[in-house]
């Protein structure tokens, strides 16, 4: 299949090249000169352009900051939905908000193309080794459609329902992540404190009532999870500044729903100070640092 792509830094350069490795033509887009020369080296076809990118290609995949870039990039005359061929797929891994993603499926399907929202989970790690988690939002036939393609660049994929529901599960899921590695850094923080190893709060916890996904996989304090970033010094998984954005984005879809939120409103709060600090490139799990600090 011919496919584009539009976004090749840290997350879209390694799944296009997974793209390229299943033997798949792929043809890229990236604003960044250093994103396209490696691009280039996995193989990809690399245009000075992103409507090019559209051109010829039967499905386009785009992973981009925000909603502005997405709106940008695929409305418009010079947009990918005007330029692209008929009845082309569109899948956007991007992580914006939920308004701006059905604005575009909207856009897309007027013009007789298929389209998916199709956030991911799994980090820098998960883009390279193919196994991230897509939560994908749209028709049922184009699910079907980009299903295969999933299936290279990821290992777990949840059609989430109509257009925009990748983009809400993605929000409510690191809602939830941001609120618990709240809770995690306060508990070892408050335990510590008071005279209990880490390692014994640890091997308590993550048996008990307080286990949790952050507490197994990204547990802040050094030395208790082999994976964890604080083994690292902090080195990004899964930048600070990275959640701001998702918990920023799960506040909007909650003012916009109506619903209160206030421990997510809590944690993005938290977020923000923590990336206003300065620390905002370091992995989301070091917030234990401004709370011991505090």
């Amino acid at each position: 299949m011919d496919i584009g792509f539009i976004g090749l830094g840290n997350m879209g350069g390694p799944m296009a090249k997974n793209l390229v490795q299943a033997g798949h033509k792929v043809k890229g887009f990236d604003l960044g000169a250093g994103a396209l020369e490696i691009a280039t080296a996995n193989g990809i076809e690399t245009v000075s352009a992103a409507a090019e990118v559209a051109k010829g290609s039967q499905a386009v995949v785009t992973m981009l900051p925000a909603g502005e870039h997405v709106r940008s990039v695929y409305l418009g005359a010079e947009g990918l939905i005007a330029q692209a061929d008929p009845d082309t797929l569109f899948i956007d891994s991007s992580t914006i908000d939920v308004t701006s993603c059905r604005e575009v499926h909207e856009a897309a399907a007027s013009a007789g193309h298929a389209m998916l929202d199709a956030p991911v989970s799994g980090g820098v790690a998960g883009a390279d080794g193919g196994t991230l988690t897509f939560m994908v939002g749209g028709p049922d036939a184009a699910f079907a459609r980009g299903k295969p393609l999933f299936e290279i660049m990821g290992r777990n994929i949840v059609h989430a329902g109509a257009a925009g529901n990748g983009q809400v599960a993605k929000v409510c899921n690191n809602m939830i992540l941001g609120i618990t590695m709240l809770g995690i850094s306060e508990a070892f923080t408050l335990g510590e404190t008071l005279g209990l190893a880490p390692e014994k709060l640890q091997e308590i916890s993550s048996t008990s009532s307080g286990s949790c996904w952050a507490m197994l996989n990204h547990n802040p304090i050094p030395g208790l999870v082999e994976n964890s970033a604080a083994n690292r010094d902090y080195k990004p998984g899964f930048a600070a500044s990275m959640m701001q954005k998702d918990l920023r984005l799960s506040q909007a879809a909650a003012h916009q729903a109506g619903v209160p939120t206030p421990l997510g409103a809590e944690a993005s709060a938290l977020y923000t100070m923590f990336v206003k600090s300065g620390r905002g490139g370091l992995d989301y799990s070091a917030i234990i640092k401004m709370l011991q600090e505090a």
